[in-house]
């Protein structure tokens, strides 16, 4: 007996073990550096020098990236404020610079170091799910166009402008080949070196950002107010010059929301540099419209309704007819507003459902979802700093037309929106997924089910998704739908996600009605609105483009 219970607690502690190392490095090369690392000290003593060796690699990489960014934030402001001593070929020459260095280090890791018997493969399932790699891929590809326009546009000014804007969008194009190819496919490194490398690409793609929106926020408010200066001093030598040159100024949302995902998966697989991460932790979802009907439609109706708002707004800016200019404002307003306050009640609603709901809080430390709450809730702080601005404007003016007054429904219905909004998605992301496909099936006999008043049923028939109908050689799979709960949710969250697109379009492609209304210029002088809406506006951008990515998988886990 003794013999037996002694057996048992073996063969227990030997379970407990080789679940305790079930983790994700995978590869003859992982397994030998981690049993190295394990013969070389003690466990207690290798967990001590892996976390100092962590810490000392955190600090140092986090020291780069602030440096970059620092030279990088005063470059691109000097070009704007001192456009004399620091030109934006300047800036071109830096990013270039770092483009080129980061490229070097992907390639190099891709190629070589990936090969070596010291290097460790962490596969990191959190910084790459379908939606940021889908995301990545098509902003990337857009980049690319963009890329392609702007070369083939300032091809026609080479013989009177610097070489290097045509070299800066070249090297550009390279870099966002090799990291598509390099981010979603997860970490492959060692520690130190890793850390600084992804530290660089993070600055790097920061820096992009901040150029890119500098460049759209001074096409968009400076240059239609100027003459378009160096034009008379420097001619196109080819006719299509203007017409790639509006071409790519349209894709510059596409280039901005790739420059900000691709900052998102390098910080997580920063984060997650050394972490071994269980390889059962993660569930696999799927998308799914199947009994999703109203919040599609609703959503897509909004879609269009926008859509159409959108191309008169733009019709009629173009015009020099006043009148026709305040009824483009009005009905945009109009159509914002009706759009943010049924966002809201469905927001209001879904929260409700989550308060009734009684399902679990993730407990598990997710990196991917922990960035994703963060960046909701910092980029919403765009928004609500032009609608405060605008409100405030309205009301101290005491402008009581018809078109401030949907002005100031508008500012003030986005910010509750926005509120809801986020309470909405931050507890979807922390809530544990249905289990409802994980339910055991039901056989039944087809005769029992008509004459169910003289048979008992059991119990489970209530929380079954399935009912297997077992007739003499036939089975009849007979599927139930999700629970309401389930399903109300599913149509909250697409509707919300579709909403928000429109949202997204119709200031990423060039509406701006804090310009074209003359309130804010009249009651703050022309500087300071155009500095509130220019920093206001791109993170309002990014906060629609990064709420759809987080409705998507609220969709996906309820």
């Amino acid at each position: 007996m003794v013999t037996l219970m002694m057996s048992r607690r073996c063969c227990r502690s030997r379970a407990d073990m080789t679940a305790a190392n079930e983790v994700m490095p995978i590869g003859a090369a992982g397994e030998k550096a981690q049993h190295a690392a394990r013969l070389a000290l003690p466990p207690g003593e290798a967990t001590a020098a892996q976390q100092q060796s962590s810490k000392r690699g955190s600090l140092l990489s986090g020291v780069i990236c602030i440096n970059i960014l620092i030279l990088g934030c005063a470059m691109v402001c000097s070009s704007v404020f001192s456009p004399d001593a620091v030109s934006p070929v300047n800036v071109q020459i830096l990013l270039s610079v770092l483009l080129l260095l980061t490229t070097a280090w992907m390639v190099y890791y891709m190629a070589y170091v990936a090969r070596l018997d010291k290097a460790v493969l962490y596969k990191d399932g959190h910084a790459g799910p379908v939606w940021l790699r889908g995301g990545l891929v098509l902003f990337g590809v857009c980049s690319l166009i963009m890329d392609v326009f702007k070369i083939a546009n300032y091809v026609g000014y080479m013989h009177c402008d610097s070489a290097v804007k045509i070299v800066f969008p070249a090297v550009q194009a390279l870099f966002i080949l090799v990291q598509v190819n390099h981010l979603p496919n997860g970490a492959v490194c060692l520690p130190l070196s890793c850390r600084c490398g992804l530290m660089l690409c993070l600055a790097s793609n920061l820096i992009v950002w901040m150029t890119a929106v500098t460049e759209e926020s001074q096409h968009q408010t400076v240059i239609p107010k100027s003459d378009h200066g160096n034009e008379g001093e420097c001619n196109c030598s080819h006719t299509a010059c203007s017409i790639f040159k509006e071409a790519y100024y349209y894709l510059y949302p596409f280039n901005i929301e790739y420059s900000l995902f691709a900052s998102a998966m390098a910080y997580v697989m920063w984060k997650n540099v050394g972490r071994l991460v269980d390889q059962h932790a993660h569930h696999k979802h799927r998308f799914r419209l199947k009994g999703i009907l109203v919040g599609p439609v609703v959503g897509v109706a909004m879609l269009v309704a926008g859509l159409a708002t959108f191309v008169i707004y733009e019709v009629d800016m173009a015009m020099d007819d006043k009148e026709k200019k305040e009824l483009a404002l009005k009905i945009h307003y109009l159509m914002n507003t009706v759009a943010v306050s049924l966002m809201s009640v469905a927001a209001l609603i879904g929260y409700a459902i989550y308060w009734l709901d009684k399902r679990d809080h993730v407990s598990e430390k997710n990196p991917t979802r922990s960035l994703d709450i963060g960046l909701l809730l910092g980029s919403s702080l765009g928004q609500f700093l032009i609608c405060y601005f605008n409100m405030v404007a309205i009301v101290a003016s005491s402008a009581t037309d018809v078109l401030n007054a949907l002005n100031l429904a508008c500012s003030l219905l986005t910010i509750i929106q926005i509120i809801l909004q986020n309470v909405f998605v931050i507890e979807g992301l922390h809530r544990e997924p249905f289990n409802e496909d994980h339910e055991g099936h039901v056989f039944a006999n087809p005769h029992a089910l008509h004459s169910n008043q003289e048979t008992h049923q059991p119990s489970t028939m209530r929380r079954s998704t399935s009912v297997v109908i077992i007739t003499t050689g036939m089975h009849v799979p007979v599927t139930l739908g999700p629970c309401w709960k389930r399903r109300l949710l599913k149509e909250i969250s697409i509707f919300l996600l579709l909403c928000n697109v429109i949202l997204w379009i119709m200031p990423a492609f060039g509406a701006r009605p804090q310009f074209d209304n003359e309130l804010g210029f009249r009651f703050y002088d022309y500087s300071t609105w155009s500095a509130v809406v220019n920093i206001g506006l791109p993170f309002g951008i990014f906060y629609r483009m990064h709420s759809v990515a987080s409705l998507f998988e609220v969709f996906l886990i309820t």
